[in-house]
């Protein structure tokens, strides 16, 4: 079959679209296919860490996303009654040369997606293209698609690069017998609403432990309203015999978590009204998959949650898709559109994005929680200092920045923006 050298991206997330973007500045040329006949902004929060902001940066993005998230000041940990355990800054204003964005995927999404149009052209994403396989050969590499009408249609090119999530029909055709996620024991329930700005008006809080019900609030949309409100996330897990359904669209019931937050009135937030004046609530299983030994074959390889799905628990799904783009298309650019190109990110972010995986699975920021609940039995305390020292909560939040790529030493030599 004949190809040309550009290459197909299966998937219009937010993988896919910082991957159109890097091969872009990279000189390369690429199309995006995307199974949704059209594009809306989905989703709820996300927090995007200051190794992914760094590439976005380098993308000339920062002004548009800093225009619709909220530059993130602190993380703070707090125990079920409310009451402060840990709090240390964030982005900048921890040192870090790219700020901490909390931000609505939607808009994420949004930002990426008008780069895309204004630089490669409207033409280069092509929806209502839902992927059905794809085959390779010495010279390239062909998707199939359908559309909503049963149509089906052929896209080839250099190289195929699967960026279709969670339900990656190509990671299914490498590894047919993978089976089931693996379900870590807890559902999330998540929501958003309109609310005046708590604690520093960009904190992003993380309170309670698993076992009693956990809670993670943040802002991602400032000033929503004439009356200065802001749009608030608000993530609530616990621990569950049976996974929730795998869809990020499903309904949740506020029966289902509410009674493990209804006693939670804090003087600096009121958790338990601010669940109950949700309207829309959604449920989701905190799952993973085991990582793979390798996501190149031939001229095929996979990228962000197609590659990964991890454990939502470190803020780091969606930049480690940022940062598998970034590399993928500096190797592509060094060394052409190729099989040697789709080996050496597979060597590189195999490994690293493997490693967050499991850390997301043994000791997130979220184990600074555990330990304290664990040493107080979920009861109030009189003073953090006798529980645990504050260097010790430091350093188990240094270990996962280490272990997913953003302390703040790793990240000192960093590439200049363009802004």
């Amino acid at each position: 079959m004949k190809h040309n050298s550009e290459v197909i991206i299966v998937g219009a997330g937010i993988g896919g679209l910082t991957l159109a973007l890097t091969l872009h500045k990279a000189g390369i040329a690429c199309r995006v296919f995307e199974a949704a006949r059209e594009i809306r902004p989905l989703g709820v929060g996300i927090n995007l860490l200051p190794h992914a902001t760094a590439v976005l940066a380098d993308l000339g993005l920062l002004d548009a996303l800093a225009a619709r998230a909220v530059t993130t000041q602190e993380s703070a940990f707090f125990n079920r009654h409310g009451q402060l355990i840990y709090r240390e800054a964030a982005g900048r204003f921890a040192g870090y040369d790219y700020p901490q964005f909390s931000i609505h995927r939607g808009d994420l999404q949004t930002v990426l997606l008008n780069a895309v149009h204004e630089r490669l052209g409207a033409e280069r994403v092509v929806t209502d293209r839902r992927c059905l396989g794809v085959t390779a050969d010495a010279q390239g590499a062909t998707a199939e698609f359908a559309d909503s009408a049963g149509v089906v249609s052929r896209a080839s090119g250099a190289a195929v690069v699967a960026c279709d999530g969670v339900h990656s029909v190509i990671r299914k055709q490498f590894y047919p017998t993978e089976g089931a996620p693996r379900y870590s024991g807890v559902n999330m329930w998540r929501g958003t609403i309109k609310a005046p700005p708590f604690l520093s008006g960009a904190s992003m809080v993380r309170a309670g432990w698993l076992t009693h019900g956990k809670m993670v609030i943040y802002p991602i949309r400032n000033n929503v309203d004439a009356q200065g409100n802001q749009l608030l996330n608000w993530v609530a897990e616990i621990e569950a015999p049976q996974p929730a359904k795998r869809d990020w669209n499903g309904a949740g019931k506020l029966a289902d978590f509410f009674p493990a937050f209804a006693d939670w009135h804090f003087d600096w937030l009121d958790v338990a009204a601010m669940i109950e004046s949700t309207e829309a609530i959604f449920e989701y299983p905190m799952v993973d998959q085991d990582p793979l030994p390798r996501w190149t074959f031939g001229r095929i390889t996979l990228l962000g949650d197609a590659a990964h799905p991890m454990v939502p628990r470190g803020s780091n799904g969606a930049g480690q898709a940022i940062l598998d783009a970034q590399y993928l298309a500096q190797r592509c650019a060094a060394l052409g559109v190729g099989e040697e190109a789709l080996v050496e990110y597979d060597r590189a972010r195999v490994k690293a994005t493997g490693d967050v995986v499991l850390m997301n699975r043994k000791a997130p920021p979220d184990k600074i929680l555990q330990v304290i609940y664990e040493r107080t039995k979920g009861e109030r305390f009189e003073r953090i200092e006798d529980v645990a020292s504050a260097a010790e909560l430091s350093e188990i939040a240094n270990q996962y920045k280490r272990v997913a790529g953003f302390h703040l030493d790793d990240l000192k030599v960093a590439a200049p923006a363009t802004e």
